[in-house]
């Protein structure tokens, strides 16, 4: 292939194929993006990215970065730093530091790796990230200290090792100028002001645009992108390679700004970013050379072993010292790091520039970073879970709830499931109701959880099933057809709105595919809404062979069944009074008159 107008289209393509194959499966996206990018790249020969794209992969690549960096970036907030326990912040922060300090020193002292180049990988290999983390604590399922310690090390290490890595990157490019010492130094200074000047002044601007309402919401998103790009490279105009660190400062100073939600904007970066990722990783790894990672072979896997096995053990044991995590939960934190997209995508960028300015050893720099990227992610994806049994630190099959919308009937459902002693987490989009659940002590997601945010921040420790009840049907079939590969298809519930009723017959099968109705075919949402807003509420009751059901719905003639409830560990929504029928010594949640 080489007319770019095909091989693009052909690219997004494959890249979606990628995305689909990893939620279809469970898996970091970036497993599938490597494997068909090496497949058409260096197995084939049908795709050349450097003949085909020619002068413009170097720009192209390096815009794609500055906004992956930048989105990164938004999800840094320094509130969550504070709020998350010891482990965490000692492992962003002790922990970074003794991972690059162990990796450079090896690299180079054991594997006989450039100095400088040492120095910049081992601050790359600080970064875990969420893309990858993620996914593998899904199908994992560690108990809940050990997933919140994952979770939170990767969302929050991802822009901090990103930037250690900038500022290693821009010494190395400076220093690569053959300048006398006082002067590489002040070279170096200028370009670090520059860009955390520049990224100051520019998260400050685009806060102000904003706040004010000087730019209409339709365009909050195309003025945020247009803006990077424009910042981007008025800073490296200003200073050579001081774009990536000013981007990376913008996008703090948004995530910090109390005058202004980003929701929005992040989940169109969010977007973006898979659209982005999904082309560079093919691109990427069709550019790799197989022959020349093949010669160094030996040393890349050495340099995973020495990730894998020297430096992400110790800088964990050495973070964790006298927190409340046990020796077991330990050693599977110490297990589990693997490395993904920002450490991919900044490495080749790295390459191509050190390349540029004849630091002829940043050849080693994507192979090395590939080799501990597939070595991590696809080593780690197969034992972790059988390392998590073996160590008896894995959670038992989740069975709590996540509701989709905070409304009144989903608020007084998860009072009462709560009540029951069972996991629930509401998600809504309307903070009028995440800010009336919150009131009422529930569990919320203030977002779309059909969304990128979700994947990196909704928390699903200990949810098994889906309660879709929000008063929109599009909200309700999209989460349901998301989450029917996360749970399970019998495990996905909904309710149905006036408008399933009527059109029942005629989308019998478009109902289907969002799973089980709940409360029966003649619950509507509407119906609920005008039963809990009479003298009617939800309630509890034993139901025993003493106290058999028809007994009960004798004495509660307009009862409406809702849950099952044998224990916290095994309740299950009516669909129907089938249901019921073999059902014996169980607890009913029901909605019944107030006496």
């Amino acid at each position: 292939m080489t007319d770019i107008a095909i091989v693009l289209p052909v690219i997004i393509g494959l890249g979606f194929l990628s995305q689909w194959v990893s939620w279809k499966l469970k898996i970091p996206a970036i497993m599938p993006l490597l494997i068909i990018g090496i497949i058409i790249g260096p197995v084939t020969g049908m795709l050349e990215p450097s003949k085909i794209f020619a002068d413009l992969l170097y720009p192209s690549v390096s815009l794609a970065v500055a906004i992956i960096l930048f989105e990164g970036s938004l999800t840094l907030k320094f509130s969550e730093i504070r709020n998350t326990q010891t482990a965490v912040k000692r492992l962003i922060s002790l922990g970074a530091l003794v991972t690059w300090f162990l990796v450079a020193l090896l690299c180079h002292w054991w594997l006989g790796v450039d100095l400088l180049l040492s120095i910049l990988f081992g601050a790359l290999m600080t970064v875990t990230g969420p893309t990858v983390i993620v996914p593998m604590l899904r199908t994992v399922r560690p108990n809940t200290k050990i997933s919140n310690v994952l979770k939170w090390e990767g969302i929050l290490i991802d822009p901090i090792g990103a930037l250690l890595a900038v500022m290693v990157f821009e010494f190395i490019v400076i220093q690569a100028t053959g300048a006398e010492y006082s002067v590489l130094i002040g070279l170096f200074l200028k370009t670090v002001l520059v860009g955390c000047i520049f990224g100051f002044l520019s998260g400050k601007l685009v806060e102000q645009l904003l706040s004010r309402h000087l730019i209409p919401d339709y365009l909050h998103n195309l003025s945020v992108l247009a803006i990077v790009l424009l910042v981007f490279s008025c800073s490296n105009y200003l200073a050579h390679e001081s774009g990536l660190l000013t981007v990376t400062i913008m996008g703090i100073i948004l995530a910090n700004s109390k005058k202004i939600h980003i929701e929005d904007i992040l989940d169109f970066k969010e977007n973006l970013t898979v659209l982005l990722i999904s082309i560079l990783f093919i691109v990427l790894a069709a550019e790799l050379n197989l022959e020349r990672l093949y010669n160094m072979a030996g040393v890349a896997i050495g340099a995973y072993l020495i990730v894998q096995f020297i430096a992400r053990p110790i800088a964990v044991w050495l973070s964790t010292i006298n927190t409340n995590l046990t020796v077991k939960e330990r050693i599977l934190i110490c297990w589990i790091g693997p490395r993904g997209i920002v450490a991919a995508a900044i490495s080749a960028l790295f390459a191509l520039k050190l390349q540029a300015v004849g630091f002829k050893e940043a050849e080693w720099l994507v192979p090395l970073t590939f080799t501990v990227i597939i070595g991590t992610v696809f080593i780690q994806s197969l034992t972790s879970g059988f390392i998590a049994k073996m160590l008896q630190v894995a959670d038992p099959d989740p069975n709590g709830f996540l509701i989709i919308g905070a409304n009144p009937v989903a608020r007084a459902i998860a009072k009462e499931l709560t009540k029951q002693g069972v996991k629930v987490v509401l998600s809504d989009s309307s903070y009028t109701n995440i800010k009336a659940a919150r009131m009422e002590g529930l569990t919320t997601f203030y977002g779309n959880a059909v969304s990128e945010y979700a994947d990196r921040h909704l928390d699903l420790i200990g949810i098994g099933k889906l309660l879709a009840l929000s008063a929109q049907n599009e909200i309700n079939t999209l989460a349901s057809v998301k989450y029917s590969a996360e749970f399970e298809k019998n495990k996905i519930y909904f309710l149905q709105s006036s408008n399933d009723k009527m059109d029942q017959l005629k989308h019998e099968s478009a109902l289907e595919m969002r799973g089980k109705r709940l409360f029966g075919d003649e619950i509507t949402y509407k119906k609920l809404e005008t039963i809990l807003a009479e003298n009617f509420e939800i309630k509890s009751t034993n139901i025993t062979d003493e106290y058999p059901l028809n007994s009960y719905l004798k004495d509660n003639p307009r009862a409406l069944p809702l849950f099952v409830i044998h224990s916290a560990q095994d309740i299950r929504p009516v669909t129907n009074f089938e249901d019921l029928e073999n059902e014996s010594e169980y607890s009913l949640l029901a909605i019944a008159k107030d006496d």
